[in-house]
């Protein structure tokens, strides 16, 4: 079987099934609901000047509301991910599928292309949301919505990719973790609890600021530019701040050595 076949096969046992589309609605409505919250909040104080308060320039007001796609949205696809891959022990699925196709390693590669497409869909879903209400929230309290700022798409373009990469992390932290009670709560406790108590407390020392910015997270901010987090953060924290590309290259490394650990550990041993 080639590799496109395979990726169309994995690609079909996502769609075919009703949890990616009520995941995106869920999605939709938290990230919107968050996005206008923030417009409202954010497009109504004077955020310009002093140093005790958030350190954002009123230009880029927008940039923070929209970036919630990301900054808010991450664990859909993180959840969809890791949840395609677990589902295949869980009912068994992974016996015909190697039947089929027993290069294991082909299997693997094409969950997580077909993850990382419908990552980006998610990214899509999530910025049409955080997008259109944070938009429609900022015009009304008086702000520039600025759609027309080319910062706007170069951070949703950062977005699709993130959340594509955040897509095919869940596919590998599923093939390491197949159990998918365990998975949902490392997931959900993690990303949000542990790593919003690391990053609120890495920046007190440089040394934990220099190694908070490997956050999952924290990366992620970086790949996309912005976020609600690291622009409420201190000075010292965004001095040490990765570059996007940097980010994008720990979001995949995260991926790449959760997802070599789960073939060799997990994905190769008998599934019958």
């Amino acid at each position: 079987m080639s590799v496109v076949s395979a990726t169309r096969a994995e690609f079909a046992k996502v769609v075919t099934v009703r949890l990616w589309w009520i995941l995106a609605l869920v999605m939709f409505a938290y990230v919107g609901l968050l996005a206008g919250v923030l417009a409202g909040v954010f497009g109504g104080l004077d955020l310009g000047g002093g140093s005790a308060g958030p350190q954002l320039d009123l230009g880029q007001v927008h940039l923070v509301v929209y970036s919630t796609a990301s900054a808010i949205g991450y664990v859909f696809p993180v959840l969809l991910g890791a949840l395609s891959a677990t589902s295949e022990f869980r009912h068994q699925t992974l016996t015909p599928t190697f039947l089929a196709n027993p290069r294991r390693a082909q299997v693997l590669v094409a969950k997580a292309v077909a993850m990382a497409v419908v990552g980006a869909f998610y990214g899509l879903v999530a910025l049409v949301a955080s997008v259109g209400t944070g938009a429609v929230v900022l015009s009304a309290v008086g702000r520039d919505a600025r759609l027309d700022d080319p910062d706007t798409w170069v951070l949703a373009a950062r977005v699709l990719l993130a959340m594509a990469l955040w897509a095919v992390i869940g596919v590998a932290l599923g093939t390491l973790v197949p159990n998918q009670v365990a998975v949902l709560v490392i997931v959900l406790a993690f990303t949000q609890f542990v790593e919003p108590i690391l990053r609120s407390v890495s920046p007190i020392w440089e040394w934990t600021a220099q190694v908070g910015q490997f956050l999952p997270g924290a990366a992620s901010d970086a790949l996309v530019g912005w976020s609600v987090f690291t622009t409420l953060g201190s000075a010292s924290a965004d001095a040490v701040a990765l570059e996007w590309w940097q980010g994008g290259l720990v979001l995949f490394a995260i991926a790449l050595v959760a997802g070599v650990i789960g073939y060799f550990a997990v994905w190769k041993r008998d599934v019958t």
